[in-house]
């Protein structure tokens, strides 16, 4: 798991929960027709806004704010210097058997084209319409959770209506004005929780995911482009490093 996803659940969940504990207990913060407002009111005008398959869709990408699963530059950068020597030595097709080896899907593929003889244009052209796609898909999914944190205050301050309706109908009986009173307070709280806690955070990981996948599909590209080119492996090498910041580049041939 991301180490920063956790300590950051951890932190904000963890003190809002402390608080509101030395406050007078938890008890007093659940009450399920709030919930059902919010959550549910939430999900059902995310389906309406959404097909259903990209809603289910971005509740599968979620993953991705937990997991962090992606080559490192510097693992990239190591794996193509070693193809390229390879290939220097052998020509490219030796690098076939290394074909089904490789973990990543976009690093496969691009090693694929390059054994199979396409131009490096021809290349290109193709995995920049795979970074492309996956942007979208990310961006997407991102979108969604943005959307959602619109809805969850909105549905708050329609529960809230909703309590203080009860509420001031029920104003000749006081028995009834606690469990109204709750309801219109409550959701409001739900929402908020919901929005700035929840789906706001997931939206921004998620766009920091893709940013993330994106450079390293760059590279990769790169490193495909220049082991098709026939480069010597120390100018594929220096070809990668200008993608990473200056202090982060280290070379195999120092």
């Amino acid at each position: 798991m991301d180490i920063a996803t956790l300590l950051g659940i951890v932190s904000a969940f963890g003190l809002v929960i402390v608080s509101i504990a030395i406050g007078g207990g938890l008890m007093l913060f659940i009450d399920i027709p709030s919930l059902l407002i919010v959550v549910g009111g939430t999900l059902g005008a995310t389906m309406i806004n959404y097909p259903i398959k990209d809603v289910m869709g971005a509740m599968a990408v979620m993953k991705n704010v937990f997991l962090q699963k992606k080559m490192s530059e510097d693992d990239i950068t190591g794996k193509f210097v070693q193809f390229a020597t390879k290939a220097r030595r052998e020509g490219i097709l030796a690098l076939e058997p290394y074909i089904d080896q490789v973990d990543n899907v976009f690093l496969k593929k691009g090693l694929q084209l390059s054994v199979d003889g396409l131009e490096p244009q021809a290349i290109s052209d193709i995995l920049d319409t795979e970074v492309d796609i996956m942007r979208d898909r990310h961006q997407q999914g991102a979108e969604i959770f943005a959307t959602m944190a619109g809805f969850a205050p909105a549905l708050g301050m329609i529960g809230t209506l909703i309590g203080l309706v009860q509420m001031l109908q029920s104003m000749d009986d006081p028995s009834k004005i606690g469990p109204a009173m709750a309801i219109a307070l409550l959701t409001t709280f739900y929402g908020s929780i919901l929005a700035n806690l929840v789906f706001l955070p997931v939206s921004g990981k998620l766009k920091t995911r893709s940013k993330e996948e994106a450079l390293s599909m760059e590279i990769i590209k790169a490193g495909v482009i220049s082991l098709t080119s026939g480069d010597n492996p120390r100018i594929l090498e220096q070809k990668l490093l200008v993608f990473m910041p200056p202090k982060a580049r280290n070379s195999s041939f120092d």
